[in-house]
């Protein structure tokens, strides 16, 4: 029986695909389709090609059409990939030399501070409108449900509420997904060439309902999606209490990032949802039994030196965090296994980081503290890689702490060896609209330190399944971590029959997507 109900996703990446996955909307706009999709519901997702994806051995031309954007006719691709991967889920891809505007394959463009977004806003509102024209025609299904992800797809609600080619779209239903707040696409809404008035000169809109609160001459891709969506959507329940709140860097809280009162509307019109994101889990750990096969250590060191050593051998120049955190756990890989490890795997950004790296007295770090506590009965391992300030810092710090070790790069299969293998996972995020690192070293019996924020509030149970800290300032926060770093590292030493209690709790914590997957239905969909 063919499925009676189509829902559309428009997003910018897609994990399903080999290289268009960034951040974790990528890992969601992978799974949830697979937990939505069943005999009764096809699930279309659709991303730009970003000159590769329509490129590769099983793509599939459907068709070719034409868009109105800049005042002229664009020639769009539409083109099906990974056909049959998972039942009753379609994925396509739309190839436009635009969308290529980054370097072929590159989901994202770098522009500078006097003009942000502006690549990426130019080529995401072409996105936006080709979608909408692959949905208005015969190319896929009638839809009835239309999801869009973050800012790269928002313009599609203004385009379907003021653009007559999309009246006959009017009727269907339209739910956006907030996954990261902090980036909003906010552009002109004239005067210049990458501006609401330069790709549809032909549209006639209410800016009220555009216009970003604080740049009234601007327009915010948000703002326009939480204003005109059905329902708004972010992806935990803690978030989408916090986000009602204006931020406060006095005390380092992120909360509406400037659109409180939209989503305050919004949440008073009943259509503001918080719901958790999920992971998947192997059929191995369906009983949630963490390993209690001990750790293999000289294995495991000798298997990041190996890793190591690879990446050197892939650079161009040979970097001195590289060689230090190469040097240091071949040596480890002849010693005992540390008492403790702790253990970090994400993007050097101010949200992961700022606590971590807040000075404390006389230049030194919260992390310095927590290294200087660590000394003598353990090791710390952060895996990341971002901004380059942040990644000096770091590597400053690793020079001077023998037990620390940086690697300041991003490897999947040694990151999953690091959610497998550690003690304690550090997740000190100054916010976090839902967080999956968590969930997966929880998964395999890790429990987590984090910050008693967004989705890390709903995922973690203080002193259950992990431990969380928390304070009204920043330097607070950083207080709070070392002293709680302290605490669970004694627990662990006097209590160990205690701590492992909480290790198998956090193996037993279940975040599944057909959870999730329900709630959409019956919240968001229906």
């Amino acid at each position: 029986m063919a499925p009676t109900r189509h829902i559309c996703m428009i997003a910018a990446e897609n994990d399903v695909i080999p290289g268009a996955k960034v951040g974790g909307i990528g890992d969601v706009v992978r799974d949830i389709p697979r937990a939505l999709a069943d005999s009764h519901t096809l699930i279309t997702v659709i991303i730009p090609a970003y000159g590769a994806f329509h490129e590769l051995p099983d793509a599939k031309l459907i068709t070719v059409y034409s868009t109105r954007y800049r005042g002229s006719s664009q020639r769009i691709e539409l083109y099906e990939v990974a056909a049959g991967r998972d039942a009753n889920v379609q994925y396509l891809v739309l190839h436009h030399p635009l969308f290529a505007a980054g370097g072929k394959g590159a989901v994202y463009c770098d522009d500078d501070n006097n003009q942000p977004f502006a690549t990426d806003a130019n080529k995401f509102a072409l996105f936006s409108v080709a979608a909408l024209d692959a949905i208005a025609s015969d190319s896929i299904d009638p839809v009835d449900v239309l999801h869009l992800h973050d800012w790269h797809a928002a313009l599609a609600l203004p385009l379907i509420q003021f653009d007559d080619t999309f009246k006959s779209l009017r009727g269907i239903r339209t739910v956006f997904s907030i996954h990261n707040l902090a980036l909003q696409g906010i552009r002109p809404f004239a005067e210049h060439s990458s501006s609401l008035q330069a790709w549809f000169p032909h549209l006639h809109y209410d800016p009220a309902l555009l216009a970003d609160p604080r740049w009234a001459h601007c327009v915010n891709p948000v703002v326009a999606a939480i204003n005109l969506a059905d329902k708004v959507h972010t992806v935990s329940p803690t978030y989408a209490k916090e986000v009602l709140h204006a931020n406060d860097p006095a005390r380092g809280f992120h909360g509406g990032e400037g659109l409180e009162q939209a989503l305050a509307n919004a949440a008073a019109a009943g259509k503001l949802v918080g719901i958790i994101n999920g992971i998947e889990y192997p059929a191995s750990k369906a009983s949630g039994a963490a390993s209690e096969e001990p750790l293999n250590w000289s294995a495991f060191a000798q298997h990041i030196s190996d890793d190591m050593l690879n990446a050197m051998a892939r650079s161009n120049s040979l970097r001195a965090v590289d060689y230090i955190t190469h040097q240091r756990m071949l040596s480890a890989a002849r010693k005992p296994r540390p008492k403790h490890i702790l253990t970090s795997v994400g993007r050097l950004t101010d949200q992961k980081m700022a606590i971590l790296l807040h000075p404390i007295e006389d230049g030194k770090t919260a992390l310095d503290a927590i290294l200087l506590s660590l000394a003598g009965r353990g090791l710390l391992m952060l895996m990341g890689s971002g901004d380059e300030k942040l990644e000096l810092q770091c590597q400053t710090i690793a020079a001077q702490h023998s037990h620390f070790l940086f690697i300041n790069h991003y490897s999947a299969p040694l990151s999953e060896l690091l959610f497998a293998s550690g003690d304690i996972f550090l997740m000190p995020s100054s916010f976090e609209p839902c967080g999956i690192s968590q969930m997966i070293a929880m998964k395999h019996g890790q429990p987590c330190l984090a910050h008693a924020v967004g989705g890390l509030t709903d995922t973690i149970q203080n002193d259950v399944d992990g431990f969380l800290f928390e304070a009204d300032s920043l330097t607070g926060q950083a207080m709070a971590l070392i002293q709680r770093v302290d605490e669970v590292l004694s627990l662990r030493e006097v209590e160990p029959m205690a701590f492992k209690r909480i290790a198998k709790s956090a193996a037993k914590q279940r975040f599944n997507w057909g959870d999730s997957a329900s709630r959409y239905k019956t919240e968001l969909y229906s």
